[in-house]
């Protein structure tokens, strides 16, 4: 089984993303801008992405918005 305390330092990251840059928007529209960049710039199968390298790609849609 996979460790689930990955996800305290990932959730907090997201939240502090959230909060930091984006705090206009309701989670949904978080979710559905930061995922659909993610599928047409990146190319990306997000249902495979590991939390550490959704971080990576979080860190830089921050980067490009």
């Amino acid at each position: 089984m996979r460790d689930p305390n990955r996800l305290y330092p990932f959730y907090a990251e997201l939240q502090r993303i959230h909060i930091t840059h984006f705090p206009d928007w309701r989670f949904g529209q978080f979710m559905n801008n930061f995922l659909g960049w993610i599928m047409t710039s990146k190319d990306v199968d997000f249902f495979f992405t590991e939390e550490s390298q959704m971080l990576d790609y979080l860190h830089e849609y921050v980067e490009g918005k």
